[in-house]
């Protein structure tokens, strides 16, 4: 079994730096970077869920935005379904079709993308 609380802590930490920022702090930069990391997560959750999208099939949604406020629970939701989608890939038996990363390197990138967004929200 894979061990996504790395990933899980991270966004926890971020997630709740987020949600203790002043307005005017998420609005110089911190809520958009929260924003672009929330997407970013989310698509590769979905990539993980649906791997066989075939022709036709509907696009990945895209995280919206719905204002400087709830970037933090945003960033939260979508690293939670990155986690809970790495575990059930690393526990299947076919692996990750279509890539040859192993589900631990894609939990490592993800930990270090959560990292860098936060380092970036908060200077």
């Amino acid at each position: 079994m894979l061990d996504t609380s790395p990933l899980i802590a991270a966004v926890e930490r971020f997630a709740d730096r987020l949600r203790a920022m002043p307005q005017s702090r998420l609005q110089r930069g911190a809520a958009a970077e929260g924003l672009e990391l929330a997407r970013e997560l989310s698509v590769r959750a979905q990539a993980l869920e649906a791997p066989q999208r075939g022709a036709g099939a509907a696009p990945a949604r895209e995280m919206p935005d719905a204002g400087v406020f709830v970037v933090g629970d945003q960033v939260a939701v979508a690293g939670l379904d990155l986690a809970e989608a790495l575990r059930a890939a690393a526990e299947g038996p076919l692996g990750l079709p279509g890539t040859a990363k192993a589900p631990s390197e894609m939990l490592d990138e993800a930990v270090r993308l959560v990292e860098r967004a936060e380092a970036g929200a908060t200077r």
